[in-house]
C-alpha cells in the first residue's frame, strides 16, 4: 500500500472541488467505453490563459533508429518513466493535472483529441507551454482499428490538421483511439501521415474504469520500471488524485518521469 505524505496530501486537497465534480468522465481507450461526455463549459482561452494559437513551431515526429514501429517502453538502461495522458474531458482536470506534474518537476506526454481540441485550443499551448510532449490521439476517439482505409485516414489527418493549426507541428507522437496497437493498416496510414512510429504502452493504469484513486497508484507502482510507458487519462478525478502519490513514490524509487521523446532520446 503506497502511503500519501503531507506534501503529497497538500496537492490532493488542491484539486478536491474537482473530485466533487467527478460525473463528467472522459472515455477511455478500451473496446465499448461510453463515449466522453462534454467537458465543463469553458472557453478555450479562459481553460489555459494562453491564446488559441501562436507563431510558435512546436516540436516535429522524429524516427527512433532501433526502436519498433510500434512503441511500448523506452530503454532500460536509464531511470526514467513516461507518463502518457489520453488528452479529453473536463480541461479543469487537465489542467490540473499539468500543474501537479510541474510543481514535481515532471513532464508529460499528451495524445489529444481532436475534437476536444476544437473545444478548448488553448490547451494545446498550455500542455507545450509547460514542456510536455504533444500528439496525435485521432480526431473522434473512435475505434479507428474497425474503420475502413479512407475514415482511418481522416481520423489521423484531422487530428494532424488541428494540431498543425494550433501548434505549427502534427505533434511528436500518435497512438490509436480505442486499441493499444494499430492494426496494419492503421500503422501504414499513421506513417504516411508523418508519424514514423505509433507509440503505445506497456502498464495501463485501467483508470478510465474509475476504481479510486488508490488503485490506481497501485497499479501503475507495481508495473512500472525503468523504461515503462504508462497509459493514463485526462478527464478522471481519481487520476488527478492518485498523481501526486505516482510521483513521489517513483521519485522515491529514483524514477523520474519525463516525456516520450526524453526517454528515446
Amino acid at each position: 500500500m503506497v502511503r500519501v505524505t503531507t506534501t503529497n496530501r497538500r496537492d490532493v486537497l488542491r484539486t478536491s472541488a474537482l473530485l466533487v465534480a467527478g460525473g463528467a468522465l472522459a472515455a477511455g481507450c478500451g473496446t465499448g467505453q461510453d463515449a466522453p461526455p462534454a467537458a465543463a463549459s469553458a472557453s478555450a482561452g479562459s481553460a489555459s490563459g494562453h491564446p488559441a494559437a501562436t507563431p510558435r513551431t512546436a516540436p516535429a515526429p522524429r524516427a527512433y533508429p532501433g526502436q519498433p514501429a510500434q512503441i511500448t517502453h523506452g530503454p532500460r538502461t536509464r531511470p526514467q518513466v513516461a507518463l502518457t495522458f489520453h488528452g479529453q474531458g473536463d480541461p479543469a482536470l487537465a489542467t490540473s493535472l499539468l500543474a501537479t506534474a510541474e510543481r514535481n518537476g515532471a513532464r508529460l506526454t499528451v495524445l489529444a483529441v481532436g475534437t476536444w481540441l476544437d473545444e478548448h485550443p488553448g490547451l494545446a499551448r498550455r500542455i507545450l507551454d509547460g514542456g510536455h510532449d504533444l500528439g496525435n490521439h485521432t480526431q473522434r476517439h473512435v475505434s479507428i482499428n474497425a474503420m475502413s482505409e479512407a475514415g482511418a485516414r481522416q481520423e489521423i489527418t484531422g487530428c494532424a490538421e488541428r494540431l498543425k493549426r494550433l501548434t505549427g507541428s502534427i505533434g511528436t507522437w500518435f497512438r490509436p483511439s480505442r486499441s493499444p496497437t494499430a492494426s496494419p493498416l492503421v500503422a501504414r496510414l499513421a506513417r504516411a501521415a508523418g508519424y514514423p512510429h505509433v507509440l503505445s504502452y506497456e502498464v495501463d493504469s485501467l483508470d478510465y474504469t474509475r476504481p479510486g484513486a488508490d488503485a490506481v497508484t497501485r497499479k501503475v507502482l507495481a508495473e512500472a520500471r525503468a523504461g515503462s510507458v504508462v497509459s493514463l487519462h485526462f478527464g478522471y478525478p481519481d487520476t488527478v488524485a492518485a498523481l501526486p502519490a505516482v510521483l513521489h513514490e517513483l521519485g522515491r524509487r529514483g524514477l523520474r518521469a519525463v516525456t516520450t521523446t526524453e526517454l528515446l532520446s
